[in-house]
């Protein structure tokens, strides 16, 4: 059993680890020259690797004040056929610089919102990146993020046309006095017609995102809301703690703190979540993602092949992420590559020829030998040290003596058990995989970055 109260205990600031190193660490030294050098090695490299694109669709066209994300608000329709026009021309470049026609295992649309462009629109931007991207395996991943409030069917034919089989409605909650607080208003009835749309094209993969930590949320309503997810039954769940960071996001100053529910009361929510999800058949996948006993996701976690990357916890092993968009986040074995988050620059880059990166990093060997140490904790909330030893040459307990010392609080709590060989986490020690990961991740020796991140709990 979980004990929250243990767990309680353990809230401080701390990355959510879908990289490593995080994307704080990541400076404008990596510029698109070094982004093309590191393209064509993993092309000479890594040719084994398959690739995974992620394509980044900015616009959304008013604030949701609870989001994070890199958005670009806007109603006109002349900045997304400009926007496609750029998408493409980058496209372009990618194929003069590297290896286009590996194979594709996954293909994700995020946003902003994807489907506020039209089914024209999105017809034609799957239709470029098919083009220069050709490989796909037939059991590729191939997904899009989608607002029921804009969703309609010519969009869903669209979307199965292009081969996508799994969809990711954001829901966060159903209260209608919670949806005023954060300016997101949808009824359980239009997302009931959104799933049933994506069911008649054979979906049947279907996540939703939930928020817990919202304005006016309390344990009844959030019952309510459960419950009505419930009724949709979704194949997956991403409920995710909100993480207020008004001094990072302008959008979320509108937020009146003072209707946030308390850490306790979070913490209760987060239990009952738990609670009746598990008594309805889904199972817990990492610390924030949930499952049917059906789903792959809850497959690859017994038969430990969860991977975390930005977009949470995918069945697809490792692949060489191609990011394409303003703002999207590329992945190889050596390195992390950042697209302009401001369109004018962006679009200069595009212009001049060359690949709109503004920053990245070159990952050292410590580095790598610290991501595959901290994805594996992520991925299997346990660490075998064979692993590491193995890959990286090193005796795990030298390496990491004081790694080792930092988890000893931990394991006097009960949270780990900690052998010669391994770390396994308790149920409750699951829950604090983060914390558990934090003590990896050589970049939190500077406890002044620990304050660019959200609370663990």
């Amino acid at each position: 059993m979980i004990d929250f109260e243990k767990f309680a205990a353990y809230s401080k600031p701390g990355p959510r680890y879908t990289s490593y190193p995080t994307a704080v660490e990541f400076h404008n030294n990596f510029s698109s020259k070094e982004y093309i050098e590191n393209l064509q090695l993993s092309d000479e490299k890594y040719a084994h690797i398959p690739l995974s694109i992620y394509a980044h669709l900015p616009f959304c066209r008013s604030a949701c004040y609870f989001c994070g994300c890199n958005v670009v608000y806007t109603s006109k329709e002349d900045k997304k056929t400009r926007y496609i026009e750029y998408f493409k021309k980058e496209l372009a470049l990618l194929a003069d610089k590297t290896n286009t026609k590996r194979e594709v295992v996954q293909f994700h649309f995020g946003g902003g919102t994807p489907t506020f462009f039209n089914a024209a629109e999105l017809q034609e931007v799957i239709e470029s990146i098919r083009a220069v991207f050709p490989n796909f395996s037939p059991n590729a991943e191939i997904s899009c993020e989608i607002d029921p409030r804009y969703f309609t069917q010519d969009q869903m034919q669209v979307l199965h046309d292009g081969g996508f089989n799994r969809l990711s409605f954001g829901v966060q909650d159903f209260n209608p006095k919670v949806q005023e607080a954060v300016h997101r208003h949808q009824s359980p009835e239009l997302v009931q017609k959104a799933v049933e749309l994506a069911r008649k094209f054979g979906i049947d993969s279907i996540n939703f995102d939930l928020i817990y930590g919202l304005p006016f949320q309390n344990l009844e309503s959030f019952r309510q809301t459960l419950d009505t997810v419930l009724e949709l039954s979704p194949e997956r769940l991403a409920i995710f703690n909100y993480a207020h960071v008004p001094w990072m996001k302008k959008t979320m100053r509108k937020i009146d703190e003072s209707t946030l529910p308390s850490p306790q009361e979070k913490l209760q929510i987060l239990k009952q979540s738990i609670e009746v999800l598990g008594s309805a058949g889904y199972e817990m996948i990492g610390m924030d993602h949930f499952a049917k006993k059906t789903d792959e996701l809850y497959r690859a976690k017994i038969q430990k092949q969860l991977r975390r990357n930005f977009q949470g916890y995918t069945t697809k092993g490792f692949s060489q992420t191609i990011g394409i968009g303003l703002t999207s986040i590329g992945e190889g074995v050596e390195y992390y590559a950042q697209n302009y988050k401001d369109m004018t620059m962006y679009e200069k880059a595009i212009d001049n020829g060359i690949l709109p990166t503004e920053r990245g990093i070159k990952l050292t060997q410590e580095d790598r030998l610290r991501k595959s140490v901290i994805m594996e904790l992520m991925n299997t909330l346990s660490l075998d040290f064979s692993h590491a030893q193995q890959e990286f040459g090193i005796h795990f307990s030298d390496h990491f003596a004081r790694e080792l010392a930092l988890l000893a609080p931990y394991q006097e709590a009960g949270l780990i058990e900690v052998s010669n060989n391994a770390i396994t986490t308790t149920q409750t020690g699951g829950m604090l995989i983060r914390n558990i990961a934090m003590c990896f991740d050589a970049y939190l020796q500077d406890t002044t970055q620990q304050k660019r991140f959200s609370k663990t709990i």
